[in-house]
């Protein structure tokens, strides 16, 4: 067998290897090497054992196999390619097994991984000129304030990964339980009993503890309906980046029906945890029933979520499809089982926006803050908001008011 044939497939494995790193797998010039020795004592003949043989080296962890899968689907895509090219280093013959469908997770990275990119030529660098930079604005500042709704896909990939990089305040609060502390107000007796102990009861040695300091669990209740369906993915980002922090927070999403995704939204991967969250949720982008889901958490979720001093957000825009007194009953008796309510709603954007809507009015005198979530600057506002004390412009009843 020649060597020319083995050759170029080494060549597309080193280039596939590549471009797993662009997307953000931890792949080496040890682990291409690796992938290289595996195929050829594999003796793979068909299109699955040369998947699962590059799959075995090249992928470490586990959220990084729907990123492998959607690079492997896209960069051997050519039809019979790859089968020549194992036909030739294998005297196996391949199967002719169909290509699955490629899925979701992780196909923006793989795409801009793979797009291809414009080769340094020899040329003469072009003029130098200058420019004013004097009444003009950042990319980035441009891109705070607009609207989730106004933006092309590139600007969403980028605010993606600038929700990813948000940091929530110290907004640790004390507990009920005590920790051990030597600088504590209380005498810790068990702790006191082990330590004398230590010393054979000979001496009586102290110790202390204080009430512990954690930061308050966060609960998140997040309409998917259809009018919501262009700012709940982002938010959903955000929590998927707040949890990845080791905080505490709860995540349920309501559209006609309640889900809870904590479960989903705990994969290190964020384009893996909301494809996990979208295939359970059955009523994405449906209507609109807030009263029905927050009778569902009042009734089943919120004694073992909202414990702890919890703050919970209500995301959604209140147009609720039938308003009946029992949406007013439902959201005070929310209000009242957590520490903290703020409700987020994207129909702030508007400056003309008055809270005339029927549901709008029965949600809001219930609530403890009223803000806007439609851009990265109000994802910033918010961060900081959790960790300060309650602003008196996001008071609700401001809003009542000027409807009024």
């Amino acid at each position: 067998m020649s060597a020319d044939p083995p050759g170029r497939l080494a060549d597309n494995i080193a280039h596939f290897a590549r471009a797993l790193r662009v997307a953000g797998l931890p792949v080496g010039p040890g682990s291409v090497l690796d992938a290289l020795a595996a195929v050829e004592a594999a003796r793979v003949g068909t299109r699955e054992d040369f998947y699962w043989a590059l799959h075995a080296v090249l992928v470490t962890r586990r959220e990084h196999s729907a990123i492998f899968d959607q690079a492997f689907r896209i960069f051997w895509r050519r039809r019979a390619l790859l089968e020549k090219l194992i036909a030739q280093m294998s005297p196996v013959a391949p199967g002719g097994a169909s290509e699955p469908e490629a899925p979701k997770p992780g196909a923006l990275r793989v795409a801009e991984a793979l797009a291809p990119r414009a080769q340094p030529r020899d040329e003469p660098p072009p003029p130098e000129r200058e420019l004013s930079a004097r009444l003009t604005v950042s990319d980035r500042e441009v891109l705070q304030r607009k609207d989730f709704a106004q933006m092309s896909a590139d600007e969403i990939a980028r605010a993606k990964r600038l929700v990813a990089a948000l940091r929530l305040p110290d907004d640790a609060t004390p507990t009920r339980r005590l920790a051990a502390d030597p600088h504590g107000a209380r005498i810790d007796p068990r702790g006191t009993f082990r330590r004398s102990l230590r010393a054979g009861g000979a001496g009586i040695a102290l110790s202390f503890r204080e009430r512990a300091v954690a930061p308050p669990p966060l609960v998140a209740l997040v309409d998917i309906s259809g009018s919501m369906a262009e700012y709940s993915r982002l938010f959903l980002h955000f929590l998927h980046a707040v949890a990845e922090r080791r905080r505490r927070v709860h995540v349920f999403v309501f559209a006609t029906r309640l889900t809870n995704v904590t479960r989903e939204l705990r994969r290190r991967d964020p384009d893996e945890a909301l494809a996990l969250a979208s295939r359970r949720v059955q009523d994405w982008e449906g209507g609109t029933r807030i009263s029905a889901a927050l009778h569902e958490f009042n009734r089943h979720w919120s004694r073992r979520v909202l414990s702890g001093g919890a703050v919970t957000l209500l995301f959604t825009d209140g147009l609720e499809r039938e308003v009946t007194p029992e949406l007013a009953f439902e959201t005070d008796r929310l209000k009242r089982s957590c520490r903290r309510l703020v409700w987020l709603n994207p129909l702030l954007r508007f400056d003309a926006f008055a809270a005339r809507a029927a549901g709008i009015r029965a949600m809001l005198p219930h609530v403890h803050e009223f803000r806007p979530i439609h851009s990265l600057a109000s994802m910033g506002e918010l961060c900081q908001a959790l960790g300060a004390a309650r602003s008196p412009g996001a008071d609700p009843r401001l809003w009542l008011r000027r409807a009024a």
